[in-house]
């Protein structure tokens, strides 16, 4: 039998800050601390998952795992509806990391390039607002 994993293990959890305590970005840093930069970097710099990447790939094996387990409930003809309930388990778990993900991309791409200022601050704000699009048609 297949072991699956429970969505509410997948994701994090959270709190929303008290008023008056500072807001906690990916790795637990305040808005007014700098993040160290990664050896590797890309080329636009470190990105906004660098600090929390060992744990976005843990979620992502989980989520393939999630996924290799369709094919064998396939591959054993088991019954359509117990697919379709692990399918939409998958779908879900993939927003949760889409949703991370695009949180830690909005506190450090697009906060640093409103902060500098100028059209690459319109361009992060354009491209965020387009990948939020996305994300709502799924």
């Amino acid at each position: 039998m297949h072991r699956w994993i429970p969505l509410r293990d997948l994701l994090p959890v959270r709190r929303a800050p008290t008023p008056g305590e500072p807001r906690l970005y990916p790795g637990g840093m305040t808005a007014s601390e700098e993040l160290p930069v990664p050896a590797g970097d890309g080329p636009h710099g470190p990105h906004g998952y660098s600090m929390r990447k060992d744990e976005h790939l843990k979620r992502l094996r989980r989520i393939e795992g999630q996924v290799r387990g369709l094919q064998r409930m396939v591959e054993q003809d088991v019954y359509c509806i117990d697919i379709l309930t692990q399918v939409s388990a998958g779908t879900k778990a993939l927003q949760a990391f889409a949703l991370s993900l695009l949180e830690e991309h909005l506190g450090h791409c697009v906060a640093a390039a409103v902060e500098q200022g100028g059209p690459e601050a319109d361009a992060k704000v354009a491209e965020a607002t387009a990948a939020i699009a996305r994300l709502l048609r799924t």
